[in-house]
Formats: structure tokens, C-alpha cells, sequence
């Protein structure tokens, strides 16, 4: 059976569909014989986003969760958010030239903009260079496929 890392920005306490999903994904995974690793926002120190304080970003060393890849030894590795924790996760990924999937779950630049007055154009362009280099990426709707 395969080793998975899937690495998330979001995760419990949080309420969201995207923690719905990625929990029963690691449930179905580990049900079907799947060693999961989950690196995400509990294990490390955060602060609370100024403008949406439910959810925090970590503010880690690269290193601690460097090591945390290493020590899993992962088959796959799943990048399900563009926060702090996908970045670093991201990094590693390029640097080693391991092979890695991405999600984009919602219209991030549409929402950053309506709570942080950030142009979407900008938040666009990151989300291309963040997704560019996965090996494919998993959308949530069928009409963000399209898009």
C-alpha cells in the first residue's frame, strides 16, 4: 500500500467544506490499507489572519516540516491549500523534483478580494506560478474545472 502525505493550511478546529473533505479522504484512505500522514496548522505555531481570525497561519521553520517529510518517507504527497504550510510542503517538493498534486477548492482570489481588498489579478497570478509545477490539480466543481 502506498504512503501519502497530504499537506493542508486548514484542518480542525476549522469548519469548512475543505476539511470535510480532505478528513474523509484520509479516513477512505487508511480504511482502504494507506499509511496517511496529514502535516497541518495544529502541529505548528500560528497566528490568527487579521481579517479572518478562524483561521490561523503558521509561522514555522521550513526545516520542522522538512522533517517531518523525511521521517514519513511519502509515495505521493498532496498539496490541498496555497497557505504557509502548501508552500513550504511545495518547496520541498520542487527542490527534491518529487512529483505532486494540488487542490483548488474555492475562487480564492474572488474572496481574498471582498475581505482584504487584494486585486484578484495578483492573487491569480500566484495561484498559477503555487499550481504550475504539480503534476495535476483536483478542483472541487465542475464548473471550477471549466474555469
Amino acid at each position: 500500500m502506498a504512503r501519502i502525505l497530504i499537506a493542508t493550511d486548514a484542518w480542525h478546529p476549522q469548519v469548512s467544506g475543505v476539511v470535510r473533505t480532505l478528513d474523509t479522504t484520509t479516513q477512505v484512505l487508511r480504511e482502504q490499507g494507506h499509511a496517511v500522514e496529514v502535516i497541518e496548522p495544529t502541529r505548528f505555531p500560528s497566528l490568527a489572519v487579521p481579517f479572518y481570525p478562524e483561521i490561523p497561519l503558521c509561522v514555522m521553520r521550513p526545516g520542522r516540516v522538512y522533517e517531518r517529510i523525511h521521517a514519513f518517507r511519502p509515495d505521493h504527497v498532496h498539496i490541498s491549500t496555497e497557505g504557509p504550510l502548501g508552500f513550504w510542503v511545495r518547496r520541498f517538493c520542487v527542490r527534491m523534483g518529487w512529483r505532486f498534486s494540488t487542490s483548488y477548492h474555492t475562487r480564492f482570489p474572488e474572496y481574498l478580494k471582498q475581505l482584504a481588498h487584494v486585486p484578484e489579478g495578483l492573487t491569480y497570478k500566484f495561484l498559477k506560478w503555487f499550481h504550475g509545477r504539480s503534476s495535476c490539480m483536483m478542483v472541487a466543481t465542475p464548473s471550477l474545472e471549466k474555469e
